[in-house]
């Protein structure tokens, strides 16, 4: 297959539906460690907030959480360079966060949930 050309460069923002914008960004900032960006209002009310979670060009956003919307796993993998620390400072702040799997020749990895109960996920970047 060839890759057709397009005008698309890249991935700037992953988006996070969330109830309460404030309680979000204590989490993500305070528990997570996220930098935050940007803060700014939009015209429905709420805020554009974009977050980095470390030294990525990826930004992560804060928007208010449309009612429709169910909430379940959104299919952000976040990295960590030791997924064993990660997973202990989360638990230790109270993050829920499911058991550490470990696959022969995968890089280890655990789900959590933020206070919103969007489900992601943490990766270890070097495989053991």
């Amino acid at each position: 297959m060839t890759a057709t050309k397009t005008h698309i460069t890249g991935v700037r923002t992953v988006s996070i539906p969330v109830d309460d914008q404030d309680a979000a960004l204590r989490f993500y900032v305070g528990t997570l460690g996220f930098t935050m960006l940007r803060d700014g209002p939009i015209p429905n009310g709420g805020r554009w907030i974009e977050l980095a979670p470390g030294a990525d060009t990826i930004i992560v956003t804060l928007e208010p959480a449309n009612p429709d919307v169910s909430r379940g796993a959104i299919g952000i993998r976040f990295t960590t360079d030791d997924a064993e620390a990660a997973h202990a400072e989360l638990r230790a702040a109270g993050v829920d966060t499911d058991e550490i799997l470990r696959w022969p020749g995968i890089p280890a990895m655990f789900a959590f949930r933020d206070p919103d109960g969007n489900v992601m996920s943490i990766t270890e970047t070097a495989a053991d």
